[in-house]
């Protein structure tokens, strides 16, 4: 999981009461062309405050990255930590402090043991290597039951390029953007403008395009680094080379999305649920979110019950454009309801099989155009419940 320029470090601090690592590094060895999407909620966590205006001027070298605390609704207290945070990498490496992100996740209101970084942000420094991507993955956990990884290779004319992507995520997932971290490396030459345009399509089409419990945090972030030692010919949009690079950032985006998914905090399924046939896209989505997000029909999954009617309410009451007597939906490859009326028990027992797999697709087709969206969703479990009133404790 090497990619040319990048080394990276953890190692645990103490900042999560199970002593599992907790704090990371990735470092490239020369100034990266960097792009980032952040959270859009309105209670913004002081890493993000930090760390989004100089991801904006483009070019970054350093992350540091925490989980077990947040660093969130922490006050002036909690944005002086994020500083020196990024100033103690910043030393700890002999680069500047405007080329180093800083990043946050876990428990909100608690203020930063300062102590454990005064003390491990130079060890991490020296302890960078270029074969210890994995150990960051699982150093950014938080109630992730397994690390996130993903890679995708590329190539410009003879020249060889790899994508590598990290990422933590299981609870407090919606779009826009899920409660995550995802950290995407690569050794091509980018254009900064088409790097930022293809990680905001790429992540609108995969992290924006998930659920797993309707909640969206604050501490939000993708970044994407990009710092040309492949020494390629530089990548744009509107080439040949530029849709390649798209398809493989995009590839590895979703492939990380999926696995939030999967392990969506007491998770056992994954469902992709499309809805096509709509007036639009955008109505599309509104049906295909409101599916995805029910509490009704993600029990109903769990509970393996073909039961469409949870899923038609759902789409009826999303605001998209509906006509009941033209609605179709599928369990895989099974119909179970055309124009708008059950197919019958047959087809629901064939339907019930299919909701045992750990994979399947919903799809609803309206009948009314040629807009279609998507979203993956996971089932609603007792796990989740457990997992989450016992979070602090």
């Amino acid at each position: 999981m090497k990619v040319r320029g990048f080394k990276f470090s953890a190692r645990s601090a103490g900042i999560k009461k199970s002593g599992k690592p907790d704090m990371a590094m990735i470092y490239s060895e020369v100034p990266a062309c960097c792009a980032g999407v952040f959270t859009t909620n309105k209670v913004v966590a002081a890493p993000v405050v930090v760390s989004a205006p100089r991801i904006r001027h483009g070019s970054c070298q350093a992350v540091i990255v925490n989980s077990g605390n947040a660093n969130a609704c922490t006050g002036e207290q909690g944005l002086r930590d994020a500083l020196r945070t990024g100033e103690l990498a910043a030393h700890a490496l002999g680069v500047s402090e405007d080329l180093v992100a800083v990043s946050s996740t876990g428990v909100i209101g608690v203020n930063l043991p300062m102590e454990k970084f005064e003390r491990h942000v130079p060890l991490l420094a020296a302890d960078l290597q270029a074969d210890r991507a994995a150990a960051v993955a699982e150093a950014i956990m938080t109630t992730d039951a397994f690390p996130k990884v993903s890679v995708a290779e590329g190539r410009v004319g003879d020249v060889s390029y790899r994508v590598l992507g990290l990422a933590k995520g299981a609870g407090m997932i919606h779009p826009d953007m899920a409660t995550m971290l995802a950290f995407i490396l690569t050794d091509a030459r980018v254009e900064p403008g088409f790097l930022a345009e293809t990680l905001k399509r790429g992540a609108d089409r995969s992290f924006n395009s998930i659920t797993v419990d309707g909640d969206t945090s604050t501490n939000d972030m993708v970044l994407v680094l990009a710092n040309g030692l492949a020494d390629n010919e530089e990548i744009r949009g509107g080439t040949a080379a530029g849709d390649d690079f798209s398809r493989g950032l995009e590839g590895v985006l979703l492939d990380l999305a999926k696995m939030i998914v999967r392990d969506g905090e007491g998770a056992t399924k994954v469902v992709h649920v499309l809805v096509r046939g709509a007036a639009s896209d955008s109505e599309g989505r509104l049906a295909a979110r409101s599916i995805a997000t029910s509490s009704l029909v993600k029990t109903a999954f769990f509970g393996e019950d073909a039961n469409w009617g949870r899923i038609i309410a759902a789409v009826g009451y999303s605001g998209a454009q509906v006509d009941p007597d033209r609605i179709e939906i599928f369990f895989d490859d099974v119909l179970v309801v055309q124009g708008g009326l059950g197919t019958g028990k047959e087809t629901e027992t064939r339907a019930t099989e299919v909701l045992k797999k750990p994979e399947f697709a919903v799809t609803v087709d309206l009948h009314l155009g040629e807009g279609e969206a998507f979203y993956y969703t996971s089932d609603l479990t007792y796990d989740y419940v457990k997992c989450n009133a016992a979070y602090r404790t």
